[in-house]
């Protein structure tokens, strides 16, 4: 049972991108010397753009859909103080229940999507506003749902779980139960369900101003081409086999971020504060314990990650030093580290060549995945190109009753781009294996085993990539690629989650956090995850404050941890058989019918034991040797 809120499966920007803040922008390099500029969302090829109509035909739909959760709403009253009268009582309210958060789940997924598309249309703004208002309503409505379950003594719980009339609903009561010492009385939990809307203003504040607000001008790249820097462009830029572009464009960015740094503390500082209130309210010993709670994993999983990767962080100053010396550098700094080391190696694909590459790598899994794959991504299930006021990254969203949709900002040019959609698609798939095998209360899968579905297809990818390499250079080309992809999706993942765990442990202490605070904590994570030969930036501590994870806080480990459980499993099901590979489907078909690491265990890798992490970690090692050697 959940309180409805924005509903979408999978948020999930690729770190590697994310850590450059991802993709953008088909890039027209034809012409020297002029100023290239995004289209507008009107200029958009509507086949180039998601068909939404699965949720609702158009926006008038939406409208009547709204009316019809708003009339909703009132339904709640009738089962106030009635749930403890019978099973049937109870099994007639989680199933209204679930039927209000079907409808939300379908409302706020087409109202989330509209307004990535131009965030500068404040019609769509105004939509997911007005959602998100009503979601409130709906939560402050069923705010005593919770409480009053678990108020039900024990043995008459006990006797109702007995009943064929809530057999359906077992499991979602199971782990309502574990909750009984988190949760409040009904009017508690009445005030912290009409906190929601005000819960959000910090991460809408940041995405309006990362997004919409700043301004940061044009940089010539190595074309002689004048660029709009945006946090769309940022990484194409940061991957041009010019220094002087990479540099110019590196502190021309981050001028802008020190401009508002203070703006930008605060907010972050608000969204920490706020997660420290959640967790105190409820009797969590931590936000970290908070976090980690639902999908009922231990905290050994969160600190033995931490202490792998700082363990294995030699191997990562060697690929630095081996990146400078390659590159002919004579330092190294952060923005020599997203241009592959053979920068001279042109790669561009199409979008119907990057499906074909992607579905081709995919083939391990059966024709059926394949098929439908081939189909959705031929068709309208993603947004494909950027445009002026698109969001920026790229992510997968899906709901039951629609597509498993895809937005990216894909350009020809980048290979990386081709493995974001691999990564996409990823998500995508586990959505619509887990929706068409499990019903709505347990189709919505948790991020923890999102990214090893996600990552699993970027190794596929790889694997294929290599064996179509013509000579050593280009799969010097692909190991670099892949390298950089454990870098970024591991190693550069822990970072940020150490410096949540540091950060909010901070706030837990009564320690206030300025902008000096947030600069110092990770000014120090910066040193010990580059080594002591990198060249550190004084405005790269200043990353912190533009990493949207960070307004879902305790969320990025879990790429870590997803990759390490990707690349085993990866390698099972390459080296197995039928039962293998019948093992992983069925991990993604299980949306959440069992805890994530249940589900990894079934699918072949126990994420609670160190081996998967330190297995990654020393492959990484290996590649850098192998790129070493081939280079």
């Amino acid at each position: 049972m959940a309180i409805p809120g924005i509903p979408f499966s999978v948020s999930a920007f690729n770190p590697r991108k994310h850590a450059a803040m991802s993709t953008a922008a088909a890039v027209n390099q034809a012409a020297v010397n002029k100023v290239i500029r995004l289209p507008k969302r009107s200029e958009v090829a509507v086949g180039d753009t998601w068909d939404l109509s699965d949720l609702f035909a158009d926006d008038a739909g939406w409208e009547t859909a709204f009316k019809e959760l708003e009339s909703l709403i009132p339904g709640y009253a009738k089962y106030r103080g009635e749930l403890a009268s019978s099973a049937a009582t109870l099994a007639e309210c989680l199933k209204f229940d679930t039927g209000v958060e079907r409808l939300a789940e379908k409302l706020g997924n087409y109202a989330f999507l509209r307004s990535t598309e131009d965030q500068t249309n404040s019609e769509y703004q105004r939509m997911v506003g007005r959602f998100q208002n009503l979601a409130t309503r709906a939560g402050e409505a069923a705010s005593y749902l919770r409480p009053e379950i678990l108020a039900i003594p024990d043995d008459v719980m006990s006797s109702f779980l007995k009943e064929p009339v809530l057999a359906h609903y077992q499991l979602l009561l199971d782990r309502l139960l574990r909750y009984k010492p988190y949760t409040l009385s009904a009017r508690e939990e009445k005030l912290l369900a009409m906190q929601g809307e005000m819960a959000e203003a910090t991460n809408h504040i940041f995405h309006q101003l990362h997004d919409a607000d700043l301004k940061f001008g044009q940089v010539t790249d190595e074309h002689g081409n004048s660029v709009e820097l945006s946090p769309a462009t940022f990484s194409q830029l940061l991957q041009s086999p010019s220094r002087d572009v990479r540099r110019t464009a590196f502190h021309q960015f981050y001028s802008q971020f020190e401009s508002h740094q203070y703006t930008l503390a605060a907010t972050l500082n608000g969204s920490i504060q706020k997660d420290v209130y959640y967790a105190r309210a409820r009797g969590y010993d931590s936000v970290l314990q908070q976090a980690l709670f639902a999908d009922n994993v231990p905290q050994t999983v969160y600190d033995n990650l931490i202490a792998a990767v700082r363990k294995n962080l030699p191997a990562l100053y060697r690929y630095y030093d081996l990146r400078r010396r390659k590159m002919k550098l004579p330092d190294i700094h952060h923005y020599d580290t997203y241009v592959p080391i053979l920068s001279d190696i042109v790669v561009e694909n199409s979008w119907d060549q990057a499906v074909e590459l992607v579905v081709d790598s995919l083939a391990p899994l059966g024709p059926a995945y394949c098929s439908t794959l081939r189909a959705g991504l031929g068709g309208r299930w993603c947004d494909r190109y950027p445009n002026q006021g698109k969001q920026s990254g790229a992510f997968s969203s899906g709901t039951y009753d629609g597509q498993p949709y895809i937005m990216m900002n894909y350009k020809p040019q980048v290979l990386d781009d081709v493995f974001t959609l691999a990564h996409e698609a990823g998500h995508s798939m586990h959505t619509w294996l887990s929706k068409n095998k499990q019903p709505f209360e347990y189709y919505n899968y948790t991020i923890f085993v999102a990214e090893v579905a996600s990552t699993f297809n970027e190794q596929l990818l790889t694997r294929h990539l290599l064996e179509r390499a013509a000579d050593d250079r280009q799969r010097a080309y692909i190991i670099n690629n892949l390298i950089d992809d454990i870098r970024a999706t591991i190693i550069r993942q822990t970072m940020f989650a150490e410096f949540e765990k540091i950060t909010h442990g901070m706030v837990e202490a009564g320690e206030p956090l300025t902008i000096e605070a947030f600069r110092s904590v990770y000014g120090k994570l910066l040193a010990d995850y580059f080594g002591p030969d990198f060249q550190i930036d004084p405005e790269l501590s200043l990353e912190c404050l533009r990493i949207p994870h960070f307004y879902r806080a305790f969320y990025v480990y879990k790429y870590a941890t997803g990759l390490s459980a990707a690349i085993a499993l990866s390698q099972r099901v390459l080296k197995g058989g039928q039962q293998e590979l019948a093992d992983y489907l069925g991990f993604l078909s299980g949306g959440c019918s069992k805890y994530p690491l249940d589900l990894l265990r079934g699918a072949g890798v126990d994420l609670e034991q160190p081996e998967p992490v330190d297995t990654a970690l020393r492959y990484f090692g290996e590649l850098v040797d192998q790129l070493d050697a081939l280079l």
